[in-house]
């Protein structure tokens, strides 16, 4: 069906893209994804093959040793190369660790340190303001560990406030809460209190405190609430207030630190007051301040003048940041006590956003680790040639919710099978473009690197389809599409196929089989069968 335009695509796709000089010059005809991608890999790959030994078969222990090992390294305390192997140098790297954070030196894990030390890699891997902070601070991203480790004993740290919000936003938290009967954490748990985007568009989240919401009189006047607006700057976060009701983030543009609200609020009547610098605290009720007719506006001084009607978007989350989205799950995470597990699961739409932010790291991470490796190839030319990919594989994205998982699949596998490359280089390459569709939120190159994933036989990339599907980001959300691909995936992993995401967590299917269920109402996540319409084509293998 697909066959003639995507041979077409590709070929278009590898005659422009090719790169001029002797980078990959040699594995042009090899590249699925573009000439340097695919040629660069496989010579890496078979380098890196020649130097070290391959395990065969799948090994539960060694991979929750890689786990450990790769949690250790992430925080400067070196094992060497995650090889499932606890050497001497891994135990060295455990003492370091113990010493950071006032355990016993023993060189042996206990369950509560390694599940500690696991569980904040995977954090840190989700990102957020905590995480880019701490990579500024002196002790880099180790101050997480003492940061994280204090939050569980109820403690608030210097450098960081509630769930792990920046200070700026925690103690004006903390400023609301003393005019209002609720506790701040309480505060941090109503809907619609915060809300969380890069409005400046410098790649880390900004904050919007709508007081309105926490019943305090204090913070309102006749028809409007302050609403705080953090936005992020090389020194901090920098506030500015406003008066209104009804926004979002959508309603505020800013300019590194200085904000200011869109003129499409005008004519609704969702703003009142004068422009004003952002206090520290407000001398009286912020009722004093309004003069009537005019806009309180941004910490800029400048007035905003009229302002028209503003509507929100309705399907605002399709087109948000994942990333953005993953920063806010981690506070929810945070404020909740951790992650959800079959037992402690209340919210299934939570439970599969969480694993997703997890899924995402551990896909980001394994694409990061080949590009390091990558001596001839920069950064900008991978993503060049990963973005040369999507005009392929999106006829194949365009089929998620109108065919099952087994036609998708299906014709996928007969795309890959034209492409000319080994299964090591596709599965390298779509590993690469994972990364770089992730990092910079092109979710069409990382869902069509997922789909090459499943195709060449590695079916637990299945999750990352259901995850998308299920959470509307990159595709319109469809809970039973998400199910079927979902069940993709549980499928292979419990027929004993080697987990790709968080192998250390060894009820993970499980729980996305429960929450996966829970989503339609169904109460049951129907099986994949073993045969099906990609049963004659071959059995693919990374060995």
């Amino acid at each position: 069906m697909f066959r003639t335009p995507i041979k077409t695509a590709l070929a278009a796709t590898l005659f422009l893209s090719a790169p001029s000089g002797p980078v990959a010059a040699d594995n042009l005809g090899a590249a699925l994804l573009g000439g340097i991608v695919g040629g660069a890999i496989v010579n890496e790959v078979n380098r890196n093959k020649k130097r070290r030994t391959v395990s065969q078969g799948y090994s539960a222990t060694r991979a929750h040793n890689r786990e450990t090992q790769a949690s250790l390294n992430y925080f400067g305390f070196p094992a060497g190369t995650p090889d499932g192997v606890m050497g001497r140098r891994s135990r060295t790297a455990i003492s370091q660790y113990q010493v950071h954070m006032g355990f016993p030196a023993t060189g042996q894990l206990t369950a509560y340190e390694r599940d500690f030390l696991v569980s904040s890699y995977n954090r840190a891997q989700i990102g957020g303001p905590q995480v880019i902070k701490a990579m500024q601070g002196p002790n880099g991203v180790r101050g997480l560990l003492h940061t994280w480790r204090d939050e569980a004993a109820g403690v608030r740290s210097a450098s960081t406030g509630y769930a792990g919000l920046p200070i700026e936003v925690s103690d004006a938290v903390d400023e609301i809460a003393a005019s209002a009967e609720p506790s701040a954490e309480q505060l941090l748990q109503r809907s619609g209190f915060m809300q969380l985007a890069d409005i400046n568009g410098d790649g880390k989240n900004d904050y919007l405190i709508d007081t309105s919401v926490s019943g305090s009189s204090f913070w309102c006047g006749a028809s409007h609430c302050s609403v705080m607006v953090f936005a992020s700057t090389p020194q901090g976060y920098q506030r500015n207030d406003f008066m209104a009701r009804g926004v979002t983030t959508a309603s505020f543009s800013c300019h590194q630190g200085v904000c200011r609200m869109n003129d499409t609020m005008q004519a609704s009547g969702q703003v009142a007051g004068q422009a004003v610098p952002a206090a520290p605290a407000p001398a009286t009720p912020p009722a004093a301040s309004q003069q009537g007719g005019t806009v309180m506006a941004s910490a800029g001084g400048q007035a905003l003048g009229a302002i028209p009607t503003f509507n929100a978007p309705s399907q605002a989350a399709q087109t948000a940041s994942l990333a953005s989205h993953c920063s806010k799950v981690s506070l929810l995470t945070n404020s909740n006590g951790g992650y959800m597990t079959v037992s402690t699961m209340t919210d299934p739409d939570l439970a599969l956003g969480e694993q997703f932010c997890i899924a995402r790291s551990y896909a980001m991470n394994s694409g990061e680790a080949i590009v390091a490796t990558l001596t001839n190839v920069t950064s900008a030319q991978v993503d060049s040639q990963c973005d040369s990919f999507a005009p392929a594989i999106q006829p194949f994205l365009a089929r998620l919710d109108s065919d099952n998982s087994q036609a998708v699949m299906a014709d996928v596998q007969k795309f890959v099978l034209q492409s000319n490359m080994s299964i090591d280089q596709l599965a390298n390459t779509a590993a690469v473009c994972m990364f770089s569709g992730y990092r910079r939120d092109k979710l069409d190159i990382a869902m069509g690197s997922a789909l090459i994933m499943v195709a060449i036989g590695k079916r637990p990339y299945a999750e990352l389809i259901g995850h998308h599907m299920s959470q509307g980001f990159g595709a319109a959300k469809s809970v039973p599409a998400a199910q079927d691909w979902y069940a993709v995936a549980v499928t292979a992993l419990e027929n004993g196929a080697e987990a790709v995401f968080s192998p250390g967590q060894p009820e993970r299917a499980g729980l996305i089989k429960a929450a996966a269920a829970q989503l339609g109402g169904s109460g049951q996540l129907q099986p994949v069968p073993a045969s099906g319409a990609a049963a004659a084509l071959p059995t693919f293998s990374n060995n």
